[in-house]
């Protein structure tokens, strides 16, 4: 796939227009799409009862977040609906404040993430490190998998082999054809069963009341004063940075599964627009979807926009012309699936114990903590703000360590120099004033940076702590070396830091 720019596009893209002319590949798209659809249902509704709203603000979110990010986004067959991280922001305005508050906050949240993407903050991903990104696909395996345990516990004997059965079509099915989507037929095999045999298991429509009218713009109704602007600004900001954090990482992770190449800005300036489209439409907002993404992905094959739109479209046909039909799903078939999805999603072999022996400590540590991050807090966006935190400081405390100083003495005695080897910046040149010897060296000490470079103001105070403990004792200091960057670097900060002098 050529590499997108970030000038909007509707879907008319080369990945489209290929899939428009192979009848298979719309085929595969369009079967995606719909067993995406089938599996948002679900969890829209349940993302609503998090965020403490109607079941319908879940669903038409998920439905304009589908459909306006296949036209905006940066990532074809990303899928991108209401999500359990925006709900756990947003369900204080909307229980403290209303629906219309929450809305409000939707909208000014897609208006920052647009602002955001024009400042390049999805440039931020290239500091990400990859211990990161294998703990934050591994925690999302398991957060998936246990948002399935209640689907499990406390219900009757029938659901467990219904998902066993479920287990056994996804597993088996695409051994012996992949010409249609093994968990769109586990899906409808598992439906007929039920509904046949009429069996009393938990379903769809058990999960809450699915809309029976369509999507309707409209304003909200709130006080448009500083006040107000005040009150969601906090909430509207979480869910920026929220959503934008979760849509690069998935899109990036897409990105690695479909060895294809996105653009990141556009990814998030389009999550913005989807928000504020959703916003109108009575949508609780969104962000990219993980798991659904993967069962779009790696469980169905799609590739481009056309599934990403179909989802939503498919949804809104499905809650609403087919509402009655699509509650008798039993949940025992979603289960399965997000269970293959979890299974699917684990990095396997970054818990493999030749991986382990091999692998430095300080980066399993960052998988680890990224992991326990995310699950503690059943959020993604903290575990990968934790997980770099961790990184940068164990890289810090790692590159302090490569400094060293080591002394030479002239000839005649009456020089001695210093070299310095490794990179000064605050972690290592904070100990540097300690590597000398005051007190016993010549009258003359030569200081040799040519090895080292200084990054910050810090080993600029530094130097000028070395050369006001050399001048105490009566001693002369030269600094020689210093690349040319340093050297400016220096001669501008020296003796104007404070402390040195």
């Amino acid at each position: 796939m050529s590499r997108q720019t970030g000038v909007p596009q509707v879907i008319r893209g080369s990945d489209v227009a290929a899939a428009l002319r192979s009848p298979r590949r719309l085929k595969t798209e369009s079967l995606a799409g719909l067993v995406v659809a089938l599996a948002l249902i679900p969890e829209a509704i349940s993302f609503s009862i998090i965020a403490g709203v109607d079941p319908r603000v879940g669903l038409f979110a998920s439905f304009t977040m589908a459909v306006t990010i296949a036209v905006v986004g940066g990532r074809p067959a990303m899928i991108s609906a209401a999500t359990g991280a925006v709900a756990l922001v947003v369900a204080p305005i909307a229980r403290e404040h209303g629906l219309d508050h929450l809305l409000a906050t939707v909208i000014l949240a897609g208006v920052l993430q647009v602002l955001l993407s024009a400042l390049g903050v999805a440039r931020l991903m290239r500091f990400v490190p990859r211990s990161v990104m294998i703990g934050f696909v591994n925690a999302l395996a398991i957060l998936i998998f246990l948002a399935q345990l209640p689907h499990m516990t406390d219900v009757p004997w029938q659901v467990y082999p219904m998902i066993a059965a479920g287990l056994v079509v996804l597993v088996g099915l695409p051994r012996l054809t992949t010409a249609v989507p093994a968990p769109l037929v586990a899906i409808v095999l598992l439906t007929v069963v039920t509904m046949g045999f009429g069996l009393g298991v938990p379903s769809v429509g058990d999960e809450g009341e699915l809309p029976n009218t369509l999507p309707q713009w409209l304003i909200p109704d709130i006080p448009y004063t500083l006040n107000t602007l005040g009150l969601i600004a906090p909430y509207a900001l979480a869910v920026a940075l929220v959503g934008l954090l979760e849509s690069l990482m998935t899109a990036k992770l897409v990105d690695d599964i479909t060895d294809t190449h996105s653009d990141k800005t556009r990814e998030g300036w389009g999550q913005g627009v989807a928000n504020v489209v959703t916003g109108f439409f009575g949508g609780m907002g969104g962000c990219a979807m993980i798991g659904q993404t993967m069962i779009n992905v790696k469980s169905s094959g799609a590739r481009t926009r056309i599934s990403t739109f179909l989802a939503g479209v498919f949804l809104l046909i499905l809650v609403v012309g087919l509402g009655d039909l699509v509650a008798q799903i039993p949940m025992a078939a979603l289960v399965a699936v997000m269970v293959m999805v979890a299974v699917g999603t684990f990095d396997w072999h970054s818990i493999a114990p030749a991986t382990l022996r091999r692998m430095p400590r300080s980066e399993t540590a960052v998988m680890v903590v990224t992991v326990a991050i995310t699950v503690a807090t059943h959020n993604l966006a903290y575990g990968v703000i934790g997980g770099v935190i961790v990184a940068t400081l164990l890289f810090v405390r790692r590159v302090a360590h490569f400094t060293e100083v080591t002394a030479a003495d002239s000839d005649d005695a009456t020089t001695r120099t210093y070299h310095v080897r490794g990179e000064l910046f605050f972690a290592s040149s904070n100990d540097l004033v300690y590597q000398f010897d005051y007190a016993n060296d010549p009258a003359r000490v030569v200081v040799d940076l040519s090895g080292t470079h200084v990054w910050d103001a810090s080993t600029v105070a530094a130097l000028d702590a070395i050369e006001t403990k050399y001048r105490g004792k009566g001693k002369e200091v030269e600094f020689v070396g210093l690349n040319p960057a340093s050297a400016e670097r220096h001669d501008r900060l020296s003796g104007h830091l404070g402390g040195g002098h």
